[in-house]
């Protein structure tokens, strides 16, 4: 009785700190919601009584470019990093090259570096190089965050995978780059999902690098500076901010759950060793 008891508790208090973490959400969803006469009353109402989608229509009008753009930098950011990190960790947990040891401490040393110290390196030299207000430039620099991640999170899980596989594919004639194509990379399903999504949340969510990268004369500007730009313009219509929050959230939201299974095995590869 005391343990199911002890158990309720546990329960009650874990919804509760759920519910307050989620409410800022919440909120954020009712102001989208509320009419703009309605902004000001006191106290503010908790459900939107008279619901309008003014703000919504707001989004589709003014901030369906820097969706795109988001959409587009979050994708390309993905490709660089599969196509970077997925060889990088099956040459550290299997290939072990010459200086391992000292490439993963930089990998390390690498996720530790603020974001605004890399954002004033790279403007220097992305000027130089003309990657200024380019969605391609915003692709190296948040690949430059996810990059070192995955390559941790590919290491720990291709060491994890049984080495009979790979013994198998050499007797059979198979070369290094066969092993890893045909054998490694359709056994990191898990992996490869984890990788992909992190680096699109990065990338979607990155406000750093895009408001130190925009010179502000281009247009590729993704949603975080469109919801920037437009809190300064538009700093009374709170609905359709909160609108666009909502809209720059679903891709997010969306993902998280379609992939949360694959993101726990993927993150908790190599956490257990035979």
């Amino acid at each position: 009785m005391k343990s199911r008891t002890t158990g309720r508790r546990h329960t009650v208090i874990g919804v509760a700190l759920t519910a307050l973490m989620l409410f800022p959400v919440y909120w954020m969803l009712n102001v989208s919601l509320t009419p703009q006469r309605d902004m000001r009353k006191s106290p503010p109402g908790l459900f939107p009584l008279h619901p309008t989608f003014e703000g919504y229509r707001a989004v589709l009008n003014d901030q369906l470019p820097y969706l795109g753009t988001s959409l587009l930098i979050g994708l390309g950011t993905v490709a660089l990093t599969l196509v970077l990190a997925a060889p990088a960790g099956y040459s550290l947990a299997r290939l072990r090259p010459p200086g391992a040891g000292p490439l993963r401490l930089a990998l390390l040393v690498a996720q530790m570096i603020p974001g605004i110290v890399m954002a004033m390196g790279f403007y220097g030299f992305f000027l130089d190089l003309g990657l200024i207000d380019s969605w391609w430039g915003l692709i190296v620099a948040d690949s430059t965050i996810s990059v070192p991640f995955g390559v941790m999170i590919f290491a720990a899980f291709m060491a994890g995978i049984p080495g009979e596989l790979i013994s198998a594919a050499r007797i059979d004639g198979a070369g290094t780059w066969r092993i890893f194509r045909s054998v490694v990379l359709p056994v990191s399903r898990n992996a490869i999902v984890t990788v992909s999504l992190f680096a699109f949340l990065w990338a979607w969510s990155d406000f750093v690098f895009a408001n130190t990268l925009d010179g502000g004369g281009g247009d590729m500007r993704p949603i975080t500076l469109g919801i920037y730009h437009y809190i300064g313009n538009n700093n009374q219509e709170w609905n359709a901010i909160m609108a666009t929050a909502v809209v720059a959230s679903v891709p997010a939201t969306v993902l998280l759950v379609l992939a949360q299974r694959y993101v726990a095995a993927g993150v908790t590869a190599g956490a257990v060793k035979d």
